[in-house]
């Protein structure tokens, strides 16, 4: 999903459902070309370790913590929680072009 091209609640929530919230802790992030990803971490992973390792980061939300229900199949299926996390992004990636400096996002819209 790429923020540049419209994207929708069905976008988003394909992400979310794509991944095992019971596996690992993830983060979502944007990268500096606008696509958005989920990634797995390592039970052990901080986050300092994902910002100073990816040189594509724009901006971050906090870590979702494994077995919290922010990921998966029913965090997808949560239109009310997937429309904040996509009003979010597109505000964070409107605020953000052009810039170089990684920010966390904290809260959601």
């Amino acid at each position: 999903m790429n923020l540049n091209n419209q994207p929708t609640i069905e976008e988003l929530a394909r992400l979310f459902a794509a991944k095992k919230d019971t596996l690992d802790n993830h983060i979502l992030w944007i990268s500096k070309t606008g696509q958005v990803h989920i990634d797995c971490l390592s039970p052990h992973a901080h986050e300092a370790e994902f910002d100073q390792n990816n040189q594509n980061l724009l901006a971050r939300l906090k870590m979702y913590r494994r077995g919290q229900g922010y990921v998966g199949k029913k965090a997808a299926a949560d239109k009310d929680f997937i429309g904040s996390v996509l009003q979010t992004l597109k505000q964070a990636w409107a605020s953000m072009q052009n810039q170089n400096e990684v920010r966390v996002i904290d809260r959601l819209y």
